[in-house]
C-alpha cells in the first residue's frame, strides 16, 4: 500500500513539475483585446463630444452675455480702459510742470517736419495712399525729438519687453528732469474731417503686446492734409490731450482668408477661361 502511495505521489510531483515548466517556458501569449480597444475608442469619442458640448455651452453663454451688454450704445472712459488693461494711470498733461517743455519740443519738431513733407523732395510724393505716410511722420518725429535737449524719445516697449511699431501708442517721450512720461500718437486727417464719425482711434488691450507700461499723459497729434492724392500738402496740426476721451467698444467675430477658404470646406471652385 505504501509503495502505491509513493508511486502516486511521484506521478503527481512529476505532473506538477511539467506544468510549471510549461507555464514558465512557453512564449507569453499576446492577448487580443479588440473589445477593450473598441471600448477605449468609444470612451475617447464620448469624452471629446462632452468637452465640445461644454465648450459650446460656455461660448453660447459668453455671446449672450455680450449681446445683453448692448456694447454698441455704451461708452467707456479711455483712462478707465487703460487702468483696467495695464494698471497704469492716465495723467492730465496740463497738470504737469514738464508739459510746456514737451509741447515746445513737439512744436519745434513739427515745424521742421512739415517743411520737409511739403517740399518738392518730400518722400511722400510717390505714395498712393495717405495711410502709408503715417510711418514717415512717426520716424520724422522720433528722429527730431531724440535730438532735443532735456527730453528722450523712443518706440515704447511692450509689456513683454519687445519693440513693436504697430498698435497704440507710437512714441514715448520722457522729460529727463522730472521723469514724466508722455505717450504721443501722430494721426493724419483730411481737412475738415474733425467732425467725422468715422473711427480713427483704436486701443486693443492685449496682455503681452500692450505698450502702455508707465503712468503717463497721452497725447494725440492730429496732422491735417488737403486730400490732394499723391501731392499732399500738410496744412496744420493740433495737439490733443486724450485723458478725457470716450471710447466705443465694437464686438465682432473675425476670420482670415486662410480660415475662410480651407480646401476641405470648398464645395465648388470654378475658374474662368
Amino acid at each position: 500500500m505504501k509503495t502505491r502511495q509513493r508511486i502516486v505521489q511521484a506521478i503527481a510531483a512529476i505532473f506538477l513539475l511539467l506544468v510549471l515548466v510549461f507555464v514558465f517556458a512557453r512564449e507569453p501569449k499576446r492577448p487580443s483585446l479588440p473589445r477593450m480597444e473598441i471600448q477605449e475608442k468609444i470612451f475617447e469619442r464620448d469624452s471629446l463630444r462632452s468637452a465640445e458640448r461644454i465648450k459650446q455651452a460656455a461660448d453660447t453663454a459668453l455671446i449672450k452675455g455680450i449681446l445683453k451688454e448692448d456694447l454698441a450704445n455704451r461708452t467707456f472712459d479711455f483712462a478707465t480702459c487703460v487702468a483696467a488693461a495695464s494698471g497704469k494711470n492716465v495723467i492730465p498733461a496740463t497738470s504737469r510742470s514738464s508739459f510746456p517743455k514737451i509741447s515746445a519740443a513737439i512744436q519745434s519738431a513739427m515745424s521742421s517736419l512739415l517743411a520737409e513733407m511739403n517740399s518738392p523732395e518730400s518722400p511722400l510724393r510717390d505714395l498712393k495712399r495717405i495711410n502709408e505716410a503715417s510711418r514717415f511722420f512717426e520716424d520724422g518725429l522720433l528722429a527730431r525729438l531724440q535730438n532735443i535737449d532735456g527730453i528722450s524719445c523712443s518706440i515704447p516697449l511692450t509689456k513683454a519687453g519687445k519693440t513693436q511699431r504697430s498698435g497704440y501708442p507710437d512714441l514715448k517721450l520722457q522729460d529727463q528732469e522730472t521723469g514724466d512720461i508722455y505717450y504721443l500718437d501722430p494721426k493724419l486727417m483730411a481737412r475738415g474731417s474733425e467732425s467725422s464719425s468715422l473711427r480713427t482711434f483704436y486701443f486693443e488691450p492685449k496682455d503681452s503686446t500692450l505698450k502702455i507700461t508707465e503712468d503717463a499723459s497721452h497725447l494725440v497729434l492730429g496732422i491735417e492734409h488737403d486730400g490732394n492724392q499723391g501731392n499732399w500738402k500738410f496744412l496744420s496740426y493740433r495737439l490733443v490731450d486724450i485723458c478725457g476721451l470716450k471710447l466705443n467698444l465694437k464686438a465682432e467675430f473675425q476670420a482670415s482668408n486662410k480660415e475662410l477658404y480651407p480646401a476641405e470646406s470648398i464645395l465648388e471652385e470654378i475658374h474662368s477661361e
